[in-house]
């Protein structure tokens, strides 16, 4: 099936990426590299087979990635937002 291509998981990582330059938050970028982590398994034939090992994988990715990008550049202790003018007060 086209899900066993290594190339169709590339793709859908590049686009998934691409696409987070569009929505910012680092959403994207998890399932983007859940996608590369599943391309590169297939490359290595470590993956194969049918679709649900090769979601998980993906799934597990893009937590690992979630949180590692919550840990590097997300909210710190402690820091807060605060509003002191509205852009529609003038």
């Amino acid at each position: 099936m086209i899900w066993q291509q290594a190339w169709v998981w590339v793709v859908a990582g590049v686009a998934l990426a691409g696409a987070e330059m569009i929505a910012p938050g680092f959403y994207l970028l998890g399932l983007a590299a859940g996608a590369l982590i599943v391309a590169g398994l297939l490359w290595l034939g470590l993956l194969g087979g049918s679709l649900a090992p090769m979601l998980l994988v993906a799934a597990v990715g893009a937590l690992a990635t979630w949180a590692l990008l919550r840990r590097l550049v997300g909210v710190r202790k402690g820091q807060i937002r605060l509003w002191d003018r509205d852009i529609n007060e003038d």
